[in-house]
């Protein structure tokens, strides 16, 4: 893996750049180095992958400064009112994400434009090897790891979290899916994620640049965890939220950890990630409710996962009543179209035994229990 700094000198080299911008981006960028040295247990294929990884993530933030100081109007450019998807993972929020993406006059991230904001989207001409790129992407991860692509659909140009832009500050959850890291989880679990939030902005200006200014559509889970700092960045966001019963999502999402994980490590601790996912999930919840009542739940949507089985695009027309905006004739066939694409896809899956995660369901739920009765009256509506 080789040390923080011999991994910022790589991505000089490749790009013969120097200015990384304000260096908040370091103190994450240590923790999780030093955890993967000491801590991971990487195989080859982990270490290769790895490295790849951070030395890309800083490729690009040395790239997105070199635009900005080469096209600062870049930074004038506005997002307002971005809807942004939070809620445990595992609660349909990723198929929400897909249905929203149908709608022609809102913007969402792409999972090409994600892992490589640079050079931005509308200096591309013609074909943009970036969605070739993502698309080896994707059947890699089908190749490597099945069980993955089962758990979570994902498509080059398909609507992604924003976990690559979060990670360009190296304060995201998802660095702890890959591997062992329990210095940096423990490390971000109480970090404040300010900076994070300011540079995926200032991402997002760069993918908006030269386009025409839509509404931004944006998902990730582990928003829930931080949304006081957000909330300084993105003040005027409004939020749709997915509801789920606590208990089955633990053990899909450890599920979901350990598939991602076996690709790169040979030796897997399942109740670990049990314990590592019911650890940040209930104070991110806890975080989330008390956000909640402080910022008032007017700026929230709630839908709950089987409503959203039974009646997708019912629940997206309320949403969008919400919003005020409308479901053109164009995005209800899109989301018809998706939706019917993907039924044979959805909830087939089986998760293992909760007992292989060291899960105890009953255990749970009292973790849980002020979200799950606040929950069950948000979705009546």
């Amino acid at each position: 893996m080789g040390a923080h700094h011999e991994l910022l000198d790589a991505a000089r080299a490749e790009t013969g750049l120097t200015d990384f911008g304000e260096d908040t981006f370091l103190e994450g960028l240590e923790v999780l180095v030093r955890a993967l040295q000491q801590e991971a247990a990487l195989n080859s294929t982990g270490q290769a992958a790895l490295r790849k990884m951070i030395v890309g993530l800083l490729s690009q933030r040395l790239q997105i400064e070199d635009w900005y100081r080469r096209q600062p109007e870049i930074d004038d450019e506005r997002i307002t009112a971005p809807l942004i998807g939070l809620g445990l993972p595992r609660t349909g929020s990723t198929a929400l994400s897909f249905l929203l993406a149908e709608d022609p006059n809102a913007r969402s991230l792409r999972m090409w434009e994600a892992t490589a904001p640079c050079p931005p989207p509308s200096t591309v001409h013609g074909d943009d090897k970036r969605i070739e790129d993502g698309r080896a992407d994707v059947a890699e991860r089908k190749r490597t790891s099945p069980r993955r692509v089962a758990l979570v659909p994902a498509s080059a140009t398909g609507p992604t979290e924003c976990q690559s832009l979060m990670a360009l500050d190296f304060r995201a959850h998802f660095f702890q899916a890959f591997a062992y890291v329990p210095s940096y989880s423990k490390w971000l679990l109480n970090a404040d994620l300010t900076s994070t939030y300011r540079y995926e902005l200032r991402a997002l200006k760069l993918l908006q640049w030269g386009f025409e200014a839509q509404p931004w559509r944006l998902k990730c889970p582990t928003h829930l965890l931080f949304l006081d700092d957000l909330d300084k960045v993105f003040p005027d966001a409004r939020f749709v939220m997915t509801h789920r019963d606590p208990a089955e999502v633990m053990v899909s999402v450890a599920d979901l950890y350990a598939a991602v994980a076996r690709s790169y490590c040979d030796d897997i601790d399942e109740r670990y990630l049990g314990q590592l996912n019911i650890e940040h999930w209930s104070v991110g919840m806890e975080r989330a409710l008390a956000f909640r009542q402080k910022a008032g739940d007017d700026r929230f949507y709630d839908i709950d996962f089987r409503a959203m089985q039974r009646d997708p695009l019912g629940e997206i027309r309320g949403l969008y009543a919400w919003l005020g905006e409308p479901v053109t004739p164009e995005f209800e066939a899109g989301m018809q179209g998706w939706w019917r694409e993907n039924a044979e896809k959805r909830e087939r899956n089986v998760h293992p035994d909760p007992a292989t995660f060291g899960i105890d369901v009953d255990r749970i739920r009292p973790l849980f229990a002020d979200y799950t009765a606040r929950a069950a009256a948000w979705t009546a509506h």
